[in-house]
């Protein structure tokens, strides 16, 4: 099934503002929220659904490249990208926390902490930190898409205690006594409005509802260790040279089992020995001599599926430009292919035999040797602007 556009599932659109996108996400947000659907796997979808679209456009480099590249230059890497699917409701309000007003439930903080989600609070996550990659492709592994297996130094989970940060046997973890368990400390202070009631993360146990009874030797408590990963990734077809590519949940692992960050992939083109690249098109400057291009030719000229021939006809002027339908390289985000435009230039004896000289002098002066522009051809401003618009 394919992935709905973001800006379509918060009803907002390209030019809508920040806090009008905030605003659009919070609304989608209480609506679906499963405090307010239990029970509900649809809404829970929507709900999911709204928190992905709006992880996205409320970061202004991710939305400049979901702007460019749609979905697949947020996940095209990841063989599904960031993805509502690959979260749950804890990881939500713990990056979106905000939107409701820091407790990450807005029931909770409207009913005084009767009416939220089992628990009474919600428990900080600790999430890791991302890792960004340089990954360069050739012209041909752009045009095609290619599958890469890099090779990556990051935090991992902790082999010896699974990244729990407990040491094995030590009874693991106990509740935190200050906020018994919640990852909260509630505060009720009386005003003139009634009781006003704040919530802030739990400062003995830094939100996670629970102290480790004994550390893992091995790591210190952390739940990380570095070491190298082989990574596989799956690169779409049409990226181009500074594009940023996501693959969700492949960065440094995060402390005491928390989520991990994403792994970014910068992409960087290896020029072509040949062809030039602009945009979706690709550029080939062809030289042939004056005797081809007054008498015509065939000639084969490289492209990204092999050798082609071309036929370049009798009298053909130095500047003109042939194009190649479909030869050139596909759009990311949509089915059309960009072409590949043959620019011919003439090339100009610049040594010249006695016995050559003779036979051009007696040329010179000829009818059919003397510059006769038709309105058919070009000048170089004319194909400038036919070829920009």
């Amino acid at each position: 099934m394919a992935k709905r556009d973001y800006y379509e599932i918060l009803g907002v659109t390209k030019g809508s503002s920040e806090a009008d996108i905030k605003k659009a996400y919070r609304q989608m947000a209480l609506k679906y929220h499963p405090d307010k659907n239990p029970g509900n796997k649809e809404a829970e979808e929507h709900f999911k659904e709204a928190a992905e679209a709006y992880e996205v456009l409320s970061n202004p480099d991710k939305k400049a490249r979901y702007d460019q590249f749609g979905h697949a230059g947020m996940g095209g890497a990841a063989g599904g990208g960031y993805g509502g699917q690959h979260m749950n409701m804890d990881d939500i309000f713990s990056q979106f926390g905000d939107i409701f007003g820091g407790g990450g439930n807005p029931f909770e903080s409207f009913f005084g902490g009767g009416g939220g989600r089992q628990g009474g609070g919600r428990r900080t996550v600790n999430r890791g930190s991302n890792l960004r990659i340089k990954v360069k492709l050739t012209l041909d592994e752009i045009a095609h898409g290619v599958e890469k297996k890099i090779k990556v130094n990051k935090a991992v989970a902790c082999n010896t205690c699974g990244g729990s940060g407990a040491q094995a046997g030590s009874g693991a973890f106990h509740t935190c006594g200050t906020c018994k368990g919640s990852g909260q400390v509630r505060r009720v202070t009386n005003s003139f409005l009634g009781q006003m009631q704040t919530i802030t993360t739990c400062p003995t146990c830094n939100g996670e509802g629970q102290t480790i009874a004994s550390k893992c030797k091995a790591c210190h408590g952390n739940g990380t260790q570095q070491a190298e990963e082989v990574i596989t990734i799956n690169i779409p077809a049409g990226v181009g040279e500074g594009m940023q590519l996501t693959v969700s949940g492949k960065g440094n692992a995060a402390e005491r089992g928390g989520i991990p960050g994403d792994l970014l992939i910068v992409i960087e083109e290896i020029p072509h020995d040949n062809l030039v690249r602009d945009g979706d098109h690709l550029m080939y400057d062809l030289y042939i001599s004056f005797i081809d291009a007054t008498l015509g030719t065939s000639v084969e000229i490289p492209t990204l599926e092999g050798k082609a021939k071309i036929k370049i006809d009798a009298g053909t002027q130095g500047g003109k430009v042939l194009r190649l339908k479909g030869k050139g390289i596909p759009a990311i985000n949509s089915y059309s292919r960009g072409d590949l435009m043959v620019n011919i230039n003439v090339w100009t004896p610049q040594q010249l035999s006695s016995e050559e000289k003779k036979t051009l002098e007696k040329l010179r002066d000829s009818e059919n040797f003397k510059p006769k522009p038709g309105k058919g051809d070009k000048s170089f401003f004319e194909r400038m602007k036919e070829y920009f618009h």
